[in-house]
């Protein structure tokens, strides 16, 4: 059966080529893989979703409940009810979380270690846009429980996509379907974006990711140039790499659901269906920082440009448009100021420490995205401490400061050398020690 396969298809050739590829073993490659694991994993848990979701705002009689209530908060509470449906909502939260936390420490991992340089430029720019479909795909989820919480929190949404200037109003519709809340489209739109087209988008750009990281080859550490200078120091795909990643995968799913079990999604009851009360609620720690740059932003801090209709900039839009998209911006164009010399292409993983500008520059960022995040805390029981004033002077001087100082720290530590690579010595037994 084999060889009538292998005359026909070649199975041996594609054996060599793909099943037969080598990659590098490191702890810090397998965040690639919980990226793609926690995405199996949604898709997997939001196939059960789907099936007893109803994307609609009809209201419906729900026994127990005394005033009828919206056909998709209905519908939440009916999966709750089904045996382990408040577990597998919960997976599907919880998983969410880990891919966006993932993917941001996997993209920093490769930037720090200076794997978007060239040839990877074009994939680091996936890896950018694959984040912000994932975190997209996230806020698209926000509203379907269509609890008193999940509508809070999409509304703030709503208006930073309306605070646009010209556009803005029209992009709230799209995406939307039309004011929210009040539209019957909200649901139906949010549904189909969150389920359908978004996910298409995100597999196709891993699919693209995952072909031209295997086109590319993978960069891997310093001392591969020494033990096997010109190839790839790892493990063939099938079986060893399989092996570990199948593993990897199965004690993935078991924790993720120790977690879903042991911390279960918000209750949709604790909130209750869309009502006049607005909850004091904050969105999720990956939208918390933008939702403290909105919290220190004046409502004064606007202008209008009368240039046909629409011409406004206020709060929200610097909040929450221009400042995340200059952040991406910069992001985006990262590997196109980090030049090499001539032609050469970047194979081995750099040391953060040796690169103490790039170093500092990251670690000064990861302050700014703390501060503002912190920012989101005005107000809060036990922060009475943070005034708007103290924020400001927290998200402005603290990144500067860890800047200086980190740079000092590894300047201090490596003087003159940290300009160079480590020598790496092979010791007998297969080891290795760095030498400066």
């Amino acid at each position: 059966m084999y060889q009538w396969l292998d005359e026909r298809l070649d199975l041996g050739r594609l054996n060599a080529k793909l099943f037969r590829k080598v990659f590098p073993v490191h702890h810090t490659f397998f965040l690639g893989e919980i990226t793609l694991f926690s995405f199996i994993v949604l898709v997997l848990t939001g196939v059960f979703l789907t099936l007893n979701y109803e994307p609609s705002t009809q209201l419906v009689k729900v026994e127990g409940l005394t005033d009828p209530v919206q056909a998709a908060y209905a519908s939440i509470l009916y999966i709750d009810s089904l045996p382990f449906g408040a577990v597998i909502r919960s997976v599907h939260h919880w998983s969410a979380h880990i891919m966006i936390a993932a993917a941001f420490l996997h993209l920093l991992r490769i930037l720090l270690s200076g794997a978007y340089k060239k040839p990877r430029e074009l994939n680091w720019i996936i890896g950018i846009l694959m984040l912000v479909v994932t975190i997209v795909v996230a806020f698209l989820g926000y509203a379907l429980p269509y609890d008193n919480y999940a509508i809070t929190a999409t509304r703030i949404g709503h208006g930073i996509a309306e605070s646009v200037p010209w556009v803005g109003v029209a992009v709230a519709q799209i995406m939307f379907g039309g004011d929210f809340p009040g539209s019957s489209h909200n649901i139906p739109r949010l549904y189909s974006l969150h389920v359908l087209w978004m996910p298409l988008v995100l597999m196709g750009l891993i699919g693209l990711h995952l072909l031209i990281m295997i086109k590319q080859k993978h960069t891997q550490p310093k001392y591969a140039e020494k033990v096997a200078p010109g190839k790839i120091l790892g493990v063939p795909a099938l079986p060893q790499q399989g092996l570990m990643s199948g593993v990897l995968f199965l004690v993935f799913v078991a924790v993720v659901f120790l977690i879903g079990g042991g911390f279960l999604a918000h209750p949709v009851e604790a909130y209750g269906p869309l009502s006049a009360n607005t909850p004091n609620v904050k969105p999720d720690w990956y939208f918390l920082w933008i939702y403290g740059l909105l919290k220190i932003i004046p409502s004064s801090f606007e202008f209008t440009i009368p240039l046909f209709n629409g011409g406004k900039f206020g709060p929200e839009f610097w909040g929450g448009v221009v400042i995340p998209s200059i952040l991406l911006v910069g992001a985006i164009l990262i590997p196109f100021f980090s030049f090499t010399e001539g032609n050469v292409k970047q194979r081995y993983l750099e040391l953060p420490s040796r690169h103490p500008r790039r170093t500092s520059l990251t670690i000064a960022g990861l302050m700014f995205l703390i501060m503002c995040t912190m920012a989101g805390y005005i107000g809060d029981p036990g922060m009475e401490w943070l005034t708007i004033s103290r924020a400001w002077l927290l998200i402005i001087v603290v990144p500067i400061v860890t800047y200086f100082v980190s740079f000092w720290i590894m300047r201090a530590i490596w003087g003159e050398t940290w300009q160079k690579e480590p020598e790496i010595e092979l010791i007998v037994g297969g080891g290795q020690a760095p030498r400066a």
